[in-house]
């Protein structure tokens, strides 16, 4: 570099909060994923206790599932793997960890109360 030349530096810089486990609803674990459903299970041991259940799947590319137990309170487990197997299974990969945002609304037509 040359002695006379003026050395100039640009940063940029951004930051956000994040929140332990860094997602909320499902995690999707590869069956050559790095961490693994060992790996996984014991920082959610450490980190959140009690709070996901690990569903294992018969998939070729998907290793475990895990599911936050409050949605597990509002739709059993065999149907959110049916809806993951159909929308998500088909486009991950072996390797790969994938977060997946799961928000569950329930509405009710009417309700009838007699007063």
């Amino acid at each position: 570099m040359c002695q006379d030349a003026a050395l100039r530096y640009k940063i940029k810089l951004g930051f956000e909060e994040i929140k332990f486990p860094p997602f909320e609803d499902i995690l999707v674990i590869g069956k050559k994923s790095p961490q693994g459903k060992i790996g996984i299970s014991k920082l959610f041991d450490i980190l959140v206790p009690n709070e996901f259940e690990t569903i294992e799947v018969d998939d070729p590319n998907i290793e475990a599932v895990y599911i936050n137990r409050n949605i597990l309170k509002k739709i059993e487990a065999k149907k959110i793997i049916e809806i993951l197997k159909e929308k998500v299974f088909p486009y991950i990969s072996p390797s790969e960890i994938l977060r997946v945002e799961f928000k569950l609304k329930i509405d009710y037509d009417i309700i009838d109360l007699e007063i």
